[in-house]
C-alpha cells in the first residue's frame, strides 16, 4: 500500500541503503537515478564518521551513483557547523585522520578540552584513552557524539558502534553527551530546511529502526524502513518503533512513489 502519496521530499541514508561498504545495492543506482530526474527533493544524510564530506562524496561517486556533493549532509558537517558558532573553543577529536581535516580550523588540546567530539575511531579505542576523555569530562568538558548507534552493518558482518562508548563515558562522568546526527531532531531539521520543505512534507528511508526511522518519526516525518544494511528481521519485531512503510530494498522506492 502506498502511504507516501503526500511526499514531497526523500532522505536517504547511505550506508546500508544505498550500499554496504564497498558495493552498491542491487538496483540502487537506477533507483535515485529515476528520483533524482523526477525532480523531487533528495537530501542524503548519513552519520558516517570515517570519512571527510569530499572522501564520502568520491566514494559515491565510485560506486556510480550520480549526487551532488551539496545534497550531502554528515553528521560530523553538522558537528562542524555547531562548533563554529561557539566562541574559539578548544577541541579533542576522536575522528578519524580523514574527518579531523574538516576539523582543522579549532584549537586542540589532549588534557584541557572544553569539546570532546567522538565518532568512528575503530581500533583507536583502549582503556587508557577512555581514561583521558574521563578525566577531561571530570574537569568540566562538554561530550560531543557525532551518533550514538549501536551496531552497524560492514562486509564482515554486524560490528558494534561508538554508541558504546558514549554511553560508557556518560555513565562514568554523570554527564550527558550532545548527540549531532541521527536521530537527533536538529539534525533531521537541517535537511528540512535545506530542501524548504516542512517535516510532514518527507520522508526518511534508513535500514536502522532507531536512529532512522524512529528519529525521522520523532522528528514528524514518515519512516521507510529497508530490509538491507543492518535490517535484521528479529531486532525489528521487537522495537516498539513501527515504521510507515516497510520494503526490500531502496530498489522499490520509485515504484512507492508512483515515479
Amino acid at each position: 500500500m502506498n502511504t507516501l502519496s503526500s511526499t514531497k521530499g526523500i532522505l536517504f541514508d547511505l550506508d546500508g541503503v544505498l550500499y554496504v561498504s564497498s558495493s552498491a545495492i542491487d538496483g540502487a543506482i537506477e533507483a535515485i537515478k529515476k528520483i533524482r530526474t523526477s525532480e523531487m527533493p533528495c537530501r542524503f544524510v548519513t552519520n558516517t564518521s570515517t570519512l571527510s564530506l569530499a572522501s564520502l562524496h568520491k566514494k559515491i561517486q565510485q560506486l556510480g551513483f550520480s549526487i551532488p556533493e551539496n545534497e550531502i549532509i554528515s553528521a560530523p558537517q553538522a558537528a562542524l557547523l555547531y562548533l563554529r558558532q561557539l566562541q574559539d573553543p578548544v577541541c579533542r577529536f576522536l575522528l578519524a585522520d580523514d574527518v579531523k581535516k574538516d576539523f582543522a580550523e579549532f584549537r586542540q588540546s589532549n588534557t584541557e578540552a572544553e569539546y570532546i567530539v567522538i565518532g568512528d575511531i575503530g581500533n583507536a579505542w583502549s582503556y587508557d584513552l577512555l581514561n583521558e576523555v574521563f578525566t577531561c569530562l571530570m574537569h568540566g568538558a562538554k561530550l560531543i557524539a557525532i551518533h550514538k548507534n549501536r551496531f552497524w552493518q560492514t562486509e564482515h558482518g554486524l560490528q558494534m558502534d561508538i554508541g558504546g562508548f558514549v554511553d560508557g563515558l556518560e555513565y562514568a562522568s554523570g554527564t550527558k553527551a550532545m548527540i549531532i546526527g541521527k536521530p537527533s531532531k536538529d539534525f533531521f531539521q537541517i535537511a528540512l530546511d535545506h530542501m524548504g520543505l516542512q517535516a510532514n512534507q518527507a520522508a526518511m528511508i534508513g535500514d536502522d529502526i532507531d536512529a532512522d526511522i524512529g528519529g525521522a518519526q520523532q522528528a514528524g516525518l514518515q519512516g521507510i524502513l529497508v530490509k538491507t544494511g543492518k535490517y535484521r528481521k528479529s531486532y525489528a519485531d521487537l522495537s516498539a518503533i513501527t515504521p510507515d512503510l516497510i520494503i526490500d530494498s531502496v530498489a522499490e522506492l520509485p515504484k512507492v512513489l508512483n515515479i
